[in-house]
């Protein structure tokens, strides 16, 4: 469990992202690894004398929330190893990541069971960067015609027996199941998980318009990375991405890194979805290292630039950081600084209804902040108030 530092810290800053706007020179009062205050710097300067630590060229952001990753830094959440998981942690937070959840892919049973069991290990320790919030299953209960990297001799029906294993092996660490709503036994499924207040995401799906908003209106919590392994848009059926577009409670993943969706189509997305939209890298063990080849889930991948693909050139995650996508919608769409940064903050928090507590700078909520220079450059990190990266 982690372990806050009961004593004050007063930290002041030139400008600090709150849930009611910017506010200029502003000093931030941190105890038990929670913002205790918020108060402008003239106000508390004259009772603060040596204690002040000042990052006056800095600006506070919320934490960035990874939602969907895979791997990072050579390593992978299937390695079912904490000194992985430890890894993707220091790695995320270099880049403003306070908190993440750690995503499966389609395997033997045995190895999604490993990679379950130390997700709830090591979320119940110390990690030494970004929180371990959870696992993310993305698979088995996926159909053939849009698979993407998860095997088609691997892919599964949805028997409830098996979830429930599942959720048993995670120790209350299992946050999100991505299925297929056209399988048998979806509806079901998703009513159960939701009962055990876990998050439904829709994903490597052939499903309509129509069967997939039932699924949505039965309780499923939106689509995964949008446009990529769904059904897409036509006019006389406007498929998966359709009803995640305009289903008014569905969250929406996006990868925004200018290779798995045209910035037109994020575009597209966003007018529909606004708050609804949850910026993911997807990224797996590649991202970090240099070109070459990488083992992702049962497939061997080839990286070259950046992108990742299959032999049969499919993309197959990415190398993104979720940093670089939220500065990548704000100059493609044009949005302000904090519109853009909520995608990765605000949104992913209210997605996973942990919104009264991360997500956003308020009194009350978890000191897990980011304080970053004028040109977007992540300087310090703090998760639960302790500062775990400097610059």
């Amino acid at each position: 469990m982690m372990e806050f530092n009961s004593a004050a810290q007063y930290l002041r800053f030139n400008r600090v992202l709150t849930e009611m706007g910017w506010l200029t020179d502003v000093v931030i009062t941190i105890r038990s690894g929670l913002i205790e205050d918020i108060q402008p710097y003239d106000v508390t300067s004259t009772i603060l004398s040596n204690d002040l630590i000042e990052y006056v060229d800095a600006d506070l952001m919320p934490g960035l929330i990874e939602t969907h990753i895979h791997g990072a830094m050579g390593v992978d959440v299937m390695d079912a190893k904490h000194t992985s998981l430890n890894s993707i942690s220091v790695y995320l937070a270099k880049f403003g990541v306070v908190g993440f959840l750690a995503t499966t892919v389609t395997s033997t049973i045995p190895k999604i069971e490993a990679a379950l069991r130390q997700i709830g290990k090591s979320k119940r320790q110390r990690l030494d960067g970004a929180e371990l919030l959870g696992g993310y299953l993305e698979g088995p209960y996926f159909t053939e015609e849009h698979r993407g990297a998860h095997p088609n001799s691997l892919l599964r029906d949805i028997e409830l027996n098996e979830i429930k294993n599942f959720i048993d092996i995670a120790d209350g660490s299992l946050k999100v199941v991505a299925l297929a709503p056209e399988k048998a036994g979806a509806i079901n499924a998703i009513q159960y998980l939701n009962e055990n207040n876990i998050n439904t995401m829709l994903a490597h799906t052939n499903a309509g318009y129509e069967q997939t908003t039932l699924a949505l209106d039965s309780g499923a919590k939106g689509i995964v990375h949008c446009y990529n392994g769904m059904t897409g848009i036509h006019h006389r059926d406007t498929g998966t991405v359709g009803a995640g577009l305009t289903h008014p409670d569905a969250f929406v993943e996006m990868i925004n890194d200018g290779h798995h969706v045209h910035s037109s189509a994020v575009d597209i997305a966003y007018r529909c979805c606004q708050d609804r939209m949850v910026l993911i890298s997807d990224s797996m063990r590649a991202a970090g290292m240099p070109n070459g080849q990488y083992e992702l889930g049962e497939y061997l991948i080839t990286m070259e630039n950046g992108v990742v693909r299959t032999d049969e050139g499919s993309l197959a995650g990415s190398t993104l950081r979720l940093l670089d996508a939220v500065f990548r919608i704000k100059k493609d769409l044009q949005l302000p600084l904090e519109k853009a940064w909520e995608l990765a903050s605000l949104s992913p928090a209210k997605a996973l209804n942990i919104d009264d507590e991360l997500g956003s700078i308020s009194v009350g909520k978890k000191a897990s902040i980011v304080a970053i220079d004028t040109q977007g450059v992540v300087l310090h990190t703090w998760v639960g108030g302790e500062r775990v990266y400097s610059k």
